[in-house]
């Protein structure tokens, strides 16, 4: 018994850089070199999240030294947060970082100013789809659905 008391004493200590740090650095050079955006966004949520819980410690270390649980409740907290099908960090930003941090609020001059006002309107991922859009069709086609947007609003 002496051995497994020791082993859940310093479950932490053995799992925790694991599932904190080797983990997830594999699966963000996977994003890195993948096509889609969505792991990116998984995986530096995740390394932002791990810095705040970083400082968070660095700040606070005399009182956390004081709640044997804390080392614990970080490693349950960061398994939550990089558990594939859960992906935690996504979580946390979709539900809670971005009301609170404006993303992406400047549009790129390279769109001409009518088609920027418009942009600016959109949600970030509404202007994502949108400049996909332009990309595939053209700047012109964008116009010509903004501005059958705008005649069908007049008929209302």
């Amino acid at each position: 018994m002496g051995l497994l008391a020791t082993i859940a004493r310093h479950l932490d200590t053995l799992i925790g850089p694991g599932v904190m740090l080797v983990f997830p650095l594999y699966a963000s050079m996977l994003a890195i070199e993948g096509s889609t955006s969505e792991d990116d966004q998984q995986w530096l949520t995740y390394w932002v999240l791990y810095s705040f819980i970083t400082l968070f410690e660095l700040s606070f270390w005399k009182v956390l030294q004081w709640l044997p649980f804390w080392p614990y409740l970080k490693l349950l907290f960061c398994m939550w947060l990089v558990l594939p099908g859960i992906n935690g960090a996504a979580y946390v930003y979709a539900n809670i970082a971005r009301k609170y941090v404006k993303v992406g609020s400047q549009v790129s001059s390279k769109y001409p100013e009518g088609q920027r006002k418009v942009l600016q309107m959109m949600s970030l991922d509404a202007r994502r789809s949108v400049e996909r859009y332009i990309e595939k069709y053209g700047p012109e086609a964008f116009d010509r659905v903004v501005k059958a947007a705008e005649k069908e609003a007049n008929k209302k």
